[in-house]
């Protein structure tokens, strides 16, 4: 029989299994050298040592144009935020893989187990301050998963930002935050929230549709999608499969041929991560990878004004290396690629190796010494050399895909 203290030694260890275990599990990857590296050091990224790898990174590139497109706001409400987790999130012994994840994005943006709302927006603003002026983060608000009939479904939320938190953020912070707000397009008052969050200058509504119950190919979008042409406004929507939040499960929401219906009724469309992990049907019953999707609509030409996609994640261990020498030589794509890290992900040390890109190809044995300090200190920083470094036959992404502020300011 156990006695209280090692009953509690246990439960640690056990606690400790459990975390090496599902962060490996993340990864994809079955080798152990992924679990060496596993918590973030939150070195202090003012002292982010430069390097003749970032500078040449920078040439040719407009910091003032330089806005990541694809960042989350991590929190827990502790601070007044409205930031709602779901009980999955909270349940170790119950869902430990989504507890761990959450405790692992909270890991890697440095924020605690208290006080994470006031952390996150020091640690945030830290990383930009001790970036060039002009860069940006897009902080995306995060709406519930809501029912056919509009209705909030709260068991099916993986996660809640409030469109106020993240609109409140970027007039604090005006010259290193914009915001992205994120709405349901099956709530009733969609429209009239949609108006008002473009009034308060959001520069583009946020989706993930397999998490958050949205069929993007439902005519329940129909409204939505009207409204949302009218006012210019891009959708990002995720597409291809979804690993890092789990809410409504309707992983067929994520096949990218969705989107049709919203590109057919003028709307501006990012696929975010350029659909880059998992298969889905094509229209003919085929199972085709995601990816492929991706590339047949932007193929097709009557989208070459509204069909984009963000390069965000695509540096995750978990891609085909021969996935980014496509995004690479695909140079006539380059006009339609926007930059954004999917941070706090990038800080999830063991989501990305830069050895495998090193083994793949398409980046310099010598550039690995200062991404892996770049990495250590300053998660924005590092997922930008990283692609920037990356070069396939020649080719490399062009320093247009990294001035996205042109895009969200067009209309």
């Amino acid at each position: 029989m156990e006695t209280p203290t090692n009953f509690t030694a246990s439960r640690i260890a056990r606690r400790r299994f459990l975390k090496l275990l599902t962060l490996g599990l993340v990864t994809g990857s079955s080798s152990a050298s992924a679990l060496f590296r596993l918590s973030n050091a939150c070195l202090d990224p003012h002292a982010t040592p430069n390097s003749p790898l970032e500078a040449s990174a920078w040439q040719g590139i407009d910091p003032q144009q330089w806005w990541d497109c694809h960042t989350h706001i991590v929190g827990s409400g502790d601070g007044g935020s409205g930031i709602i987790l779901s009980d999955e999130m909270q349940a170790p012994l119950q869902h430990p893989i989504q507890t761990l994840q959450y405790w692992a994005y909270v890991n890697a943006a440095c924020t605690g187990h208290s006080g994470q709302d006031a952390a996150f927006v020091h640690r945030i603003r830290a990383l930009l301050e001790s970036m060039p002026k002009g860069c940006k983060a897009m902080l995306y608000a995060f709406d519930q998963a809501h029912t056919l009939g509009g209705e909030p479904d709260h068991a099916s939320s993986a996660y809640f930002v409030p469109n106020a938190y993240a609109q409140s953020l970027a007039k604090y912070y005006p010259d290193r935050f914009e915001w992205v707000a994120s709405i349901h397009p099956y709530r009733r008052d969609c429209v009239s929230v949609l108006k008002q969050a473009a009034e308060q200058g959001a520069r583009a509504v946020k989706w993930l549709p397999p998490a958050m119950g949205i069929d993007p190919a439902s005519a329940e979008c129909d409204r939505f999608y009207k409204a949302i042409a009218e006012l210019k406004l891009p959708i990002i929507s995720h597409a291809g499969e979804e690993r890092a939040l789990h809410g409504a499960s309707q992983p067929e929401f994520s096949n990218p041929l969705r989107l049709r219906r919203a590109l057919d009724m003028g709307v501006r469309v990012v696929i975010a991560h350029c659909a880059t992990l998992g298969s889905f049907d094509d229209q003919n019953g085929r199972t085709i990878r995601s990816f492929d999707l991706f590339g047949q609509l932007m193929a097709e030409s009557q989208w070459q004004g509204l069909l984009f996609g963000d390069i965000s994640a695509i540096i995750l261990r978990n891609r085909d290396p021969e996935v980014i020498k496509t995004l690479l030589t695909e140079t006539a794509w380059h006009d339609r690629l926007l930059n954004g890290s999917d941070y706090p992900l990038t800080g999830v040390l063991p989501l990305i190796s830069v050895r495998k890109w090193v083994d793949a190809g398409i980046l310099a044995e010598e550039a690995i010494a200062p991404l892996v300090v770049l990495q250590d200190y300053h998660p924005f920083r590092f997922d930008f050399v990283l692609k920037r470094s990356l070069n396939w036959q020649g080719k490399r992404f062009a320093a247009r895909v990294f001035e996205t502020r042109r895009f969200f300011e067009a209309k």
